[in-house]
């Protein structure tokens, strides 16, 4: 359990290559995809060609000593059945989804051939799974450890005064010191996210937010009712041609969609198609607003959204005080498509349905 910068993923990635090298099977997990890519594009930076063959289709490092490093992720773990290691690895640990089935039933398993061991390692997130493995630290077979950002002596102590300056107490606990919090970094809280769910609506919709994909992201579209609950929800990745086109079917009712950068043409697109359709540019301050108007709304339980996807983005979805003021997103490796849709949605409700409902503080 570390700070930020403190070098953990550095180091697990050292531990599975001195592995390989001596002929070990790794599995190393990440809670995404993207993020495995990431630690792998790290980790072929640390290999040299003739000390293994890097096989990036499958995210796959085959040692010349017959040590394998093999990148799986939390989002497909029973692609973990029938595998043995030496040793698994995961990183970011509390990200991964249901850690604690995915540890019990599909990783762990995967020691049994070789009495392998398993490292845990992450900043803290709130007192879940991963904090609960960290309070059997002197059980059979356990050991954990606890290092603060202050403890990795690459980073300038002044840069971490600066945070702790900046930060609301509990962030920079939990984020710099390790100290495990309740959700202090997220900024609508894990009770209150659970109290919103409900299921798909089966009403007409009365308005659309609507989030489109960059670089490897997702395009959102969410639908409200009258209600303020989700009744429409679709989420792909498409080309642009395509993505118009499942816009231009949707029912002739307002929408508010992010026109950011590559999404100004579109915006422009749909308005000559004669769409009910407003446009919004993201900054740093016009998304404070969505997110101070989700979080009310959440607050408030004035909205409500099915469980899944929705309530997963919402429960990773973070906050960070910068020099340039507050900044809303999800972790790296992480995405905040159906996030952005809602609150988008709910803006665009709030405007035309809101009005003289609620009031918020």
């Amino acid at each position: 359990m570390c700070g930020r910068r403190w070098g953990k993923s550095l180091i697990c990635q050292n531990i599975s290559i001195q592995d390989a090298l001596e002929g070990k099977l790794v599995a190393y997990i990440t809670p995404t995809y993207q993020l495995a890519k990431v630690f792998f594009e790290d980790m072929s930076k640390l290999i040299p060609t003739e000390a293994a063959t890097i096989n990036k289709s499958d995210l796959t490092f085959h040692f010349v000593t017959g040590g394998v490093i093999r990148f799986f992720t939390g989002e497909k773990l029973d692609n973990l059945r029938g595998q043995k290691f030496h040793r698994a690895i995961l990183d970011e640990a509390p990200y991964i989804k249901n850690l604690e089935q995915g540890w019990l039933n599909s990783i762990r398993p995967t020691l049994t051939d070789f009495k392998g061991s398993a490292i845990f390692v992450s900043t803290p997130r709130g007192k879940d799974y991963f904090y609960s493995l960290t309070m059997k630290n002197g059980e059979d077979g356990w050991q954990s450890f606890k290092f603060t950002t202050y403890d990795n002596p690459f980073i300038d102590r002044a840069e971490i005064d600066e945070a702790r300056r900046q930060l609301p107490a509990p962030v920079f606990e939990q984020e710099y010191l390790a100290n495990p919090m309740e959700n202090a970094a997220n900024p609508f809280g894990s009770e209150n996210i659970k109290a919103c769910i409900r299921p798909l609506s089966n009403q007409e919709p009365v308005c659309f937010g609507i989030d489109l994909a960059k670089s490897y992201d997702w395009s959102v579209i969410i639908g409200l009712d009258a209600g303020g609950n989700v009744c429409y929800l679709d989420r792909f990745q498409k080309d642009w041609h395509t993505t118009k086109q499942a816009i231009l079917k949707l029912p002739r009712k307002p929408i508010l969609l992010d026109s950011t950068g590559v999404g100004d043409p579109i915006f422009e697109e749909l308005q000559r198609a004669g769409l009910m359709v407003d446009g919004l540019k993201f900054t740093s301050n016009s998304k404070q607003q969505l997110m101070v108007g989700l979080q009310n709304a959440i607050h408030s339980k004035s909205i409500g959204y099915p469980d899944g996807v929705i309530v997963n983005e919402l429960d990773i979805f973070e906050y960070q005080f910068t020099a340039n003021g507050v900044k809303y997103s999800a972790p790296s490796g992480f995405h905040d498509d159906c996030v952005m849709a809602l609150s988008l949605s709910w803006q665009n409700w709030q405007s035309r349905m809101g009005k003289g409902k609620y009031s918020f503080i």
